[in-house]
């Protein structure tokens, strides 16, 4: 049996895995959940960048007191790759994530692909999503039911700019790593997926949107 900590994404908070920690639990396992990192929330002024979201983690890490098998989702994986030379993560998982090398940003990756449509920046120092639900959908999960997805996308949170645009200091790993593609994603296309995956010790692949968690969570599981 193993102990996860489950890393979300940007503009939301762990509330999305539930689902999933739900099953891991039901199979024995122990896990946690990094309920809100600080880039994300309803006061810009307050949000936090890389550095502060990568202290979150860490203190869950070390409050645990053994090893863990590490999973961050699409912005998660950013905060996760701080940690790749912590000794107590047995293992880190990267699900439809960012991976940075040392210096690379989430815009930086974002670049491989085509513009991003469905975010924008703001004068407050936030990335926020378009109003747009019909579109958000369609890019983060498409194969989510019509009416949960929108509830879903309704409880989508500004993000800070600087969470996006920190460079990663991507410290030389000391564990082995897992990537999962999602084939259907269209916020993080699955060809830069594939790219950033080459580097993982063993690869996966789901024929999911952007959001598993949500649509096959026992796949997932």
């Amino acid at each position: 049996m193993a102990t996860y900590v489950l890393v979300h994404g940007g503009f939301v908070g762990g509330w999305y895995w539930s689902e999933v920690a739900d099953r891991l639990r039901k199979a024995g396992h122990r896990v946690e959940v990094i309920e809100q990192l600080p880039s994300a929330g309803t006061d810009p002024a307050a949000l936090g960048d890389l550095a502060a979201d990568a202290d979150v983690v860490k203190q869950a890490v070390d409050r645990i007191g053994e090893p863990v098998v590490l999973v961050g989702h699409s912005y998660g994986g950013m905060v996760i790759t701080e940690l790749a030379d912590h000794p107590a993560v047995a293992h880190s998982v990267y699900l439809a994530a960012f991976w940075p090398q040392r210096g690379q940003s989430a815009m930086d990756l974002l670049a491989a692909g085509p513009p991003p449509t469905w975010m924008s920046p703001h004068d407050d120092g936030t990335l926020r999503t378009t109003d747009d639900l019909a579109l958000l959908r369609q890019t983060l999960c498409a194969d989510v039911d019509e009416q949960r997805a929108y509830a879903n996308l309704r409880r989508l949170l500004p993000q800070s700019i600087s969470s996006a645009t920190a460079p990663s200091t991507a410290p030389d790993r000391s564990h082995p790593t897992t990537y999962i593609i999602c084939e259907q994603d269209q916020a993080l296309p699955p060809a830069v997926q594939e790219q950033m995956a080459t580097a993982a010790d063993y690869r996966h692949r789901l024929p999911s949107s952007h959001q598993p968690m949500a649509s096959m969570p026992d796949m997932l599981a």
